[in-house]
């Protein structure tokens, strides 16, 4: 024997199916939604305590530190280029050379009045360190197009370091007015950068 349903029955019955519908996809939208936003704050929170713990391991020289490492980069590019101007053949290395004495000149004058000025004040040094009187050395030896191609390749990754320097003090020093010239510098440093790797290609 079938079951007999009224049609009132029937269409309060489709009635409240079709009620369930949009609330039932309303309710999966949401949760989905809730478990996006729970990934992306534990996405951030995880590349937060990487920076973090990458600032940690690599933290900013001190400003003492800084201002040594800068003055002996410069000390070493000038006594370079002094070097490009007897023993260089390229004409457009000579040039290059001419203008990183006078830009790291520059340099070595902006950092020397922002270390004096610092609290308390800070003097650089700029005394070689081995391996760099060891690098002046070798490239004494050179001379013409041997000495061309050991000069720039010698600039290119002289500038990627000091780049990276001043980058890192600009953004994480613990000296205002040292944090303030390296990052005057930092553009200056990069069109030399830019300069050398035009010159090695």
């Amino acid at each position: 024997m079938k079951a007999f349903v009224s049609p009132l029955a029937a269409a309060a019955i489709a009635l409240s199916l079709s009620a369930c519908g949009p609330k039932t996809d309303k309710a999966v939208d949401t949760a989905a939604n809730d478990t996006s936003a729970v990934a992306e704050n534990v996405g951030n929170a995880a590349s937060n305590a990487i920076d973090a713990a990458g600032d940690a391991l690599n933290p900013a020289p001190s400003g003492q530190v800084f201002a040594n490492t800068a003055a002996r980069s410069d000390a070493f590019e000038i006594a370079a280029a002094k070097l490009a101007s007897t023993n260089a053949a390229s004409a457009k290395v000579k040039a290059f050379a001419d203008a990183m004495i006078k830009a790291h000149t520059e340099s070595t004058t902006s950092i020397k009045a922002a270390a004096a000025e610092a609290s308390p004040a800070i003097t650089p040094d700029p005394t070689l360190t081995g391996e760099q009187n060891d690098k002046l050395a070798d490239l004494g030896k050179l001379k013409g197009a041997d000495f061309d191609k050991a000069y720039i390749a010698g600039q290119v990754d002289a500038h990627s370091d000091a780049l990276s320097l001043m980058k890192d003090y600009a953004d994480h020093g613990d000296v205002p007015t040292l944090k303030a010239v390296a990052g005057k510098i930092a553009p200056v440093v990069q069109k030399h950068l830019d300069m050398a790797n035009a010159l090695d290609d």
